[in-house]
């Protein structure tokens, strides 16, 4: 993006901060006060959360860097399509609501690799667990750290040039170059966002994160919306017409002309490797690198259903919900909000793209790096002094948010499944509640030294966690759904299917390297997550029927659906303005409205 000045902060902006930051540490005090001497209390929040907790925590869980940051850069370069990523919850949300929530809530577990080995082996139940921490902490913990870190790095470098300088003298250095006080900027702003972005998970586990998510929700979401009214009345011009900046910003998107219809051609073979395609279109080529139009459908079962239902994270709260009500009303009210995230972190991608499409002019690689740059342009280009505090809470509450969550999930995953499966069972609760605080800080240093070098590797910050999704998800998204649902699955056919899987999963990434005559349409990383998918199921069943059945205990009505027993219609709300069908439908409803408008048949 053009050239920016300094992020200055006036007095209010420093006490709208601040007043985020008291409440904040208020609710993290409060909801964590009480000891927790139970791995309930600490790990699911007690099984209390009220559902407009569940669905709050469950949204704010998911916001991170990757959307501020990283998708309003996708937003810029590929345009409306990057909305699927939030629309396409959909689906999954669904499923979510009217069969998983009540398989889950009655199996009773802390953790998914917990399910994983009553369904399957306790082997599997180990790889599962070591495969979620380190994609925790690789795809989720260090990639937002490090987004948080640059975009801090970016608004106020001047004030963190100062502070490495006075640190570096500290240490005996006379002078620091130009590349030294940017890196040690760098190391200063992911090193603060980690401690006190952390802080909640360690102390007071599940509770205190998920009380805090429903307060930073509300912040991220007046924050983000204001940019984008700005940035709408930014294009009107004199008009200041809401209404005329959203028609500009839709005419230049459509780029039937001038410099928008110039780029669009020129980076078309490297967006969707055909000749031209449609920013204003959610239904893209099979080939587009990002959301080729298979995914829409098939993304349900190849990461989705891992995002969504198996990934700790995220499926934590709905474990540690009062009950099925309040777990189904939490992913109705979360997906009320996905329907909403596009307007903060997918139009404000469109209203750059529609101001400085000449960014779009240099070459290819590095496109990306400067996209990422978008959402920090934004706020210092639109922000007035005195609210900028206020949009500076709502980047931290998005980091501060998933850092939480990950942190969190993370120690569980590491606490339950790994030291106390294999290394203590015999010891006490409160022993595992301290291991379970423990393990947050070894798991937060760690993450910290991984942010510093993801920067290192290039690239688009969005298109890097999408790239991990899509292949650490497919082997296990397929053994989880052929094992609730065919009972003839075992556990030979789904470890089988899980350690082939990732090899294959590696073996196409190296196919596209390596073969410059491959398949176009193997190319995009959710196309061979599809392809990954449907290969792990194939293997699963075949594994599954050359082999004994599993055991009775393995296919018990808690571990596989029995549709005449399932709970389908219970916890639905006693009456019709507190029922989850119809508050369900009406999402379902819009989400289908949005598909079609944006789907090329009417803009």
């Amino acid at each position: 993006m053009p050239g920016t000045e300094s992020f200055a902060l006036d007095t209010l902006d420093y006490i709208a901060f601040a007043a985020y930051f008291v409440v904040l540490c208020a609710i993290g005090l409060w909801a964590g006060r009480k000891e927790k001497t139970q791995s309930d209390e600490y790990f699911l929040a007690g099984r209390t959360l009220p559902w407009y907790v569940v669905g709050s925590s469950f949204v704010a869980s998911n916001i991170s860097t990757e959307h501020f940051i990283g998708m309003i850069g996708a937003a810029f370069i590929y345009g409306i399509c990057v909305a699927t990523s939030e629309w396409g919850n959909v689906l999954s949300f669904s499923v979510l609501i009217w069969f998983f929530i009540p398989f889950l809530l009655a199996s009773r577990v802390f953790t998914t690799p917990e399910f994983m080995e009553k369904r399957f082996n306790p082997v599997l139940r180990q790889f599962f667990a070591l495969v979620t921490v380190v994609s925790n902490v690789v795809a989720f913990l260090a990639a937002v750290l490090y987004g948080g870190g640059l975009a801090l790095q970016s608004l106020f470098r001047e004030e963190l040039d100062k502070i490495v300088t006075r640190l570096g003298t500290w240490a005996g250095y006379d002078a620091l170059s130009a590349d030294q006080l940017a890196g040690g900027g760098l190391w200063f702003a992911i090193v603060v966002l980690a401690v006190v972005a952390g802080a909640w998970a360690i102390y007071g586990g599940l509770k205190s994160v998920a009380w805090t998510d429903f307060f930073t929700i509300i912040v991220m979401v007046v924050g983000g919306l204001m940019v984008t009214i700005l940035g709408l009345y930014m294009l009107s011009g004199e008009s200041h017409s809401l209404v005329e900046g959203w028609r500009v910003m839709i005419e230049r998107n459509r780029a039937d002309g001038g410099v928008w219809q110039e780029v669009v051609l020129k980076n078309a073979q490297h967006c969707a490797r055909v000749d031209a395609y449609d920013r204003l279109s959610v239904i893209q080529p099979a080939t587009h690198e990002t959301h080729p139009w298979p995914s829409l459908i098939l993304g349900l079962v190849s990461v989705s259903i891992w995002y969504n239902v198996i990934n700790q994270f995220m499926i934590q709260r709905v474990l540690g919900a009062k009950n099925m009500y309040h777990a189904r009303m939490g992913i109705v009210l979360a997906g009320y909000l996905k329907i909403l995230m596009p307007a903060i972190v997918v139009i404000p991608g469109l209203i750059l793209f529609a101001r400085y499409p000449e960014v779009m002019k240099l070459p290819w690689d590095e496109i990306k790096p400067e996209a990422d740059k978008g959402y920090v342009h934004m706020l210092q280009m639109l922000i007035p002094v005195g609210l900028r505090g206020l949009f500076l809470a709502a980047l931290f509450g998005a980091i501060q948010s998933t850092v939480n969550s990950v942190l969190n999930s993370t120690a569980t995953i590491f606490t339950l499944d790994i030291y106390k499966r294999l290394l203590n069972p015999q010891a006490t609760e409160k022993h595992f509640v301290r291991m379970g605080m423990w393990s947050s800080v070894v798991i937060l240093g760690i993450a910290i030294v991984l942010a510093r070098y993801i920067g290192e590797l290039g690239g688009s910050l969005f298109v890097y966690i999408q790239t991990l999704y899509a292949f650490f998800a497919p082997p296990f998204s397929a053994v989880f759904i052929l094992g609730i649902l065919w009972r003839r699955i075992n556990g030979a056919g789904a470890l089988t299917a899980v350690c082939v899987g990732f090899v294959f999963g590696i073996a196409m990434k190296v196919y596209v390297q390596v073969d410059p005559n491959h398949i176009a349409w193997i190319e995009p990383y959710s196309m061979q997550a599809i392809v990954n998918w449907a290969f792990c199921t194939v293997i699963c069943i075949v594994v599954s029927l050359l082999t004994a059945p599993p055991r009775p205990e393995q296919v018990t009505d808690q571990l596989t659906f029995n549709w005449h027993k399932l709970n389908i219609f219970g916890g639905l709300g006693e009456r019709w303005y507190t029922s989850v069908v119809f508050w369900w439908a009406i999402f379902v409803v819009i989400i289908a409205s949005l598909m079609v408008t944006f789907s090329g048949l009417v803009l």
